[in-house]
């Protein structure tokens, strides 16, 4: 990643500060967008500590240092970096504002504008912090060999897998800002872009967007940030009379231009740098949520069409796959399993490539949460013993994300490991049974995928589900059920995932993970109450399963769900693969 060693870029930091004028730095794992998946160019965290998980942050002071990551990455970070250099936190645990209060008392802590959010500087100055903005950053002026950033050429997404034109949508939130007095939205975020105006790209690993920044105004235009060479006749003419291409060296001056405007934007998704800005040309700020994301996460009959489409599709590869597995599984690098499994992916025509890092591992590596293969630490898949596989699929109308928990072997789990099996399995099938108000908050719902662990006196650290994008993102807000007490409504047409798991650090670690689309089960006076429909068709390996600890209800949920998985995905396989899904989806 650079010609200066691991070790000595932190000592190569705090001396650059020095020359800023500051004590400290708080590096977020973040670009100019804010979002989950960064280009090489911006993997500034994984730079100067070693871990590359998609979470987390940095703060730098000149006595001490620490890495902070949520429950998912703490046995991760602890792998990837130097603890003798670097203290590790649990983000939730230890907040990073008070830790930075109590250790920086009366001393300056830098930061780079472009890439923190306004809702993060004002935790730290909330907490008594003195944040100082930075002109540049300083990490990239010593990581000497930064990559260069990427230019992918724009895509038109079309209407046959959208379901709503680029105008339409433009017009809704135009339609949001006059109802809220607006003249205008900023809209960092370029996987709303891409939902807005119906374009994506190839810029990022897992997520098909181009990076580009855009102002949506209440006349229902948009000034669109941009490399104007990365946009061809045939995108210009998608876009339309409606939409200004600019280069992204116009946007501070196109801000100016908004003096004495109001300016929505979202705090926790907008970088500080665009409030300094509009503040100079004596802009209002109005602080309101992205209103691009709820009509984002409410999918069209064409996007729920595609996610169908795309399910069937990666049910097929899937169950080809686990077929594959349970045969040649055992001495397969973990490596080799991915590798497997996405080059049956990408059979499929639509397939664009995989939605995130495929996470295979086996033994104790399953007990790390977001643990994925890497030719420098991988290893291979032993008998007896549980092998967890998270991936999933981008494919141009829909994006997919599925685990399976597999037990490898002609043995049987030990009776321990059979009851985390079947208790993430019951949790599994309690929040698919979900039956709930619309917008009830996802958090409210989490409790249903825990419960049959917590009555072992078990638990898991991270959210049961997460929404999932149409061809974006597959971590989309609302962010689905999570632990914390976060207020994101749950309403009919959103893709979410449901994903309880168990770990034993050390030993072994389990998940099952389906997709679901979110339906009308009783339209009544007082309100639509919702329920689940299973997206994902792939057997989940009875072998780990005590059928003893079932309920004749579970039981029955589960051979319903095997016989649909059969139904469907049969007909589409070789004969030695239908004969082992016939099996995998036997009655228990």
């Amino acid at each position: 990643m650079s010609s200066l060693p691991l070790a000595g870029r932190l000592t190569a930091l705090r001396h650059a500060l020095s020359e800023f004028g500051v004590d400290g730095f708080f590096l977020p794992r973040s670009d100019e967008h804010l979002g989950e998946y960064v280009p090489a160019c911006a993997e500034r965290l994984a730079w100067l500590t070693g871990f590359t998980g998609s979470a987390g942050l940095a703060l730098v002071l000149p006595d001490v240092a620490a890495v902070f990551s949520d429950g998912r990455y703490q046995i991760q970070i602890r792998q990837q970096v130097e603890q003798s250099v670097w203290s590790i936190k649990h983000m939730y645990e230890t907040v990073p504002p008070l830790w930075a209060a109590e250790h920086a008392k009366g001393k300056a802590i830098g930061y780079d504008p472009r890439i923190v959010s306004v809702q993060d500087i004002e935790a730290f100055r909330k907490a008594g912090c003195q944040m100082v903005a930075l002109n540049r950053n300083p990490i990239d002026g010593i990581w000497t060999d930064r990559p260069a950033p990427p230019s992918s050429p724009v895509l038109v997404q079309p209407l046959e897998l959208t379901g709503r034109e680029n105008h339409a949508k433009i017009r809704d939130i135009a339609d949001i800002l006059r109802q809220n007095g607006q003249d205008a939205v900023l809209l960092p975020d370029p996987t709303s872009i891409a939902w807005l105006l119906n374009i994506r790209g190839r810029d990022l690993p897992f997520l098909p967007v181009a990076l580009c920044f855009a102002v949506l105004h209440v006349d229902e235009t948009v000034d669109l940030f941009i490399d104007p060479s990365r946009i061809d006749g045939s995108v210009s003419t998608h876009l339309g009379d409606a939409v200004r291409v600019r280069k992204s060296a116009e946007m501070a001056q196109v801000l100016q231009t908004l003096h004495g405007k109001t300016i929505r934007l979202d705090p926790a998704r907008c970088p500080v740098w665009f409030t300094v800005t509009l503040k100079s040309a004596n802009a209002t700020l109005a602080h309101g949520t992205d209103p691009c994301l709820m009509p984002r996460a409410s999918k069209t009959p064409a996007e729920l069409d595609g996610m169908r489409r795309a399910h069937l599709l990666d049910g097929i590869a899937l169950c080809r796959f686990l077929s594959w597995l349970d045969v040649h599984g055992v001495g397969k690098t973990e490596i080799a399993i991915s590798d497997h499994l996405l080059a049956l992916r990408r059979e499929a025509e639509s397939c664009i490539g995989p939605s995130f890092h495929t996470i295979a591992g086996t033994g104790p590596n399953a007990a790390i949460m977001h643990y994925a293969p890497t030719q420098e630490h991988c290893d291979t898949v032993q008998a007896d013993t549980f092998l967890l596989i998270d991936s999933g699929g981008q494919y141009t109308d829909a994006t997919t994300d599925v685990t399976r928990t597999v037990w490898m072997g002609t043995g049987t789990p030990p009776e321990a490991w059979k009851t985390h099996y079947t208790c993430v399995l019951k949790g599994l099938i309690a929040l698919h049974s979900a039956v709930f108000p619309a917008g009830t908050h996802g958090y409210r719902l989490d409790p249903l995928a825990r419960l049959a662990l917590w009555q072992e006196g078990l638990d898991f650290d991270h959210g049961a589900g997460h929404g999932v994008g149409s061809c974006l993102s597959v971590h989309e807000w609302p962010l689905g059920f999570t632990r914390r007490p976060v207020l994101d409504p749950i309403c009919e047409h959103m893709v979410l995932t449901n994903e309880p798991g168990f770990y034993a650090p050390g030993s072994h670690g389990i998940r099952l993970e389906n997709q679901m689309e979110t339906c009308l089960a009783h339209r009544t006076e007082a309100g639509d109450i919702l329920c689940f429909r299973t997206l994902t068709l792939a057997p989940i390996d009875q072998r780990g399963i005590d059928p003893s600890r079932l309920t004749d209800a579970e039981r029955s949920w589960l051979n319903d769900y095997h016989a649909e998985v059969l139904a469907q995905i049969g007909p589409h396989l070789a004969t030695e693969d239908y004969s082992w899904l016939e099996r995998a989806c036997r009655k228990l």
